[in-house]
């Protein structure tokens, strides 16, 4: 590694990295000893990767710098390259370029994502290790406002978790501005993907547009706010989804409803006794565990609707091609069969 004189911002950044790694959220998912670090090339990741190469040598930790090419951009893989060299320079035990292939599902900014991700989950070892991704509060405050236009509902205004294994995000509280003052310290000149200004994409518009108006007419600490703003409502989530929780505990069946992969039956007189906020939390816990995937808040609404305006309607059609109904005071939840067409089974028509 080369010498480099590291001053306050640096100091930061590796603050930040070691306090989320000796943490007791991080701690049991590093018993074996490896962390890893996702490398764009970018000031954050850059920053992040000195950090927790600094870091993971004194606290006995493989460090793992990993490197995705989406191959999405002319020169792409020379970029991806030179984002490993540094990234080595920098002092990583390994590093290693992940190359994928990028769909279309979804949009673009998310098939980009849902690929990266999955290279990332995979270069780890299976059921262990954390990967550190360089998100600032910058990031977390765009995440919120994206949430907010899209009335996404509470999960998604509540922004990133800094600890979501195998995801870890040390410098959520840290600005943009700390890590690109810690690679002017480093002597490192970062990449600027031009993605990342590119107005065809939502996030590059609310970072170069929406935010910077927000803070000249609110008089700045916009991005401050919303960070903050974030993490009180993922303490409040955390109360409802404990109670939740134990609302789910008393409502559930030992008995599991045939075609539900598992899931038990939910008795309505215990849900209907809880505030709507909680059962809606507890019913969403159900479905998940029967193996609904991309629930909307309309899905839960109106599976809700089975106990507080029960007015004995049909079942609800969920992702998944399953039906939640409820016969006999009891919530059920089944997988509809499929014509040999791979059209749904009967009854679905009626459950939409």
């Amino acid at each position: 590694m080369t010498s480099r004189v590291v001053s306050h911002a640096c100091l930061r950044v590796r603050s930040a990295v070691r306090a989320m790694l000796t943490g007791d959220d991080c701690a049991p998912h590093l018993r074996g000893g490896v962390v890893g670090v996702a490398v764009s090339g970018g000031a954050d990741s850059l920053a992040l990767a000195e950090a927790t190469a600094y870091c993971g040598a004194r606290l006995g930790l493989a460090t793992r710098g990993l490197v995705v090419d989406h191959g999405l951009q002319e020169g792409s893989a020379g970029i991806a390259e030179w984002a490993a060299g540094t990234a080595r320079s920098l002092g990583l035990d390994t590093v290693r370029v992940l190359s994928v292939d990028v769909g279309d599902g979804g949009g673009p900014e998310a098939a980009a994502r849902r690929a990266r991700y999955a290279a990332l989950r995979g270069a780890m070892p299976e059921g262990d290790g954390l990967v550190l991704l360089g998100h600032t509060r910058d990031d977390q405050a765009e995440t919120v406002l994206l949430g907010l236009g899209r009335g996404s509902g509470p999960r998604s205004v509540a922004g990133m978790l800094p600890v979501d294994p195998p995801w870890a995000r040390p410098l959520l509280d840290l600005p943009r501005s700390v890590t690109e003052r810690a690679c002017e310290e480093l002597r490192l000149r970062p990449w600027r993907d031009p993605h990342n200004e590119d107005p065809r994409f939502t996030r590059a518009r609310l970072r170069g547009e929406v935010l910077p108006l927000l803070e000249e007419v609110l008089q700045g600490g916009v991005a401050g706010a919303l960070a903050r703003t974030a993490g009180q409502l993922r303490e409040d989530l955390t109360a409802l989804d404990e109670l939740a929780g134990q609302l789910y505990a008393r409502a559930s069946s030992t008995t599991a409803t045939a075609g539900s992969d598992g899931a038990g039956e939910l008795e309505t007189t215990v849900l209907a006794a809880a505030h709507r906020a909680v059962r809606r939390r507890a019913i969403r816990r159900w479905l998940l565990d029967a193996g609904a995937r991309d629930l909307t808040d309309g899905h839960l609404r109106s599976v809700d609707d089975l106990v507080g305006a029960w007015r004995g309607q049909g079942g609800v059609w969920l992702p998944g091609n399953l039906v939640a109904s409820r016969a006999h005071g009891k919530l059920h939840v089944h997988r509809m069969p499929r014509h040999r067409d791979g059209g749904d089974g009967p009854g679905c028509d009626e459950a939409r």
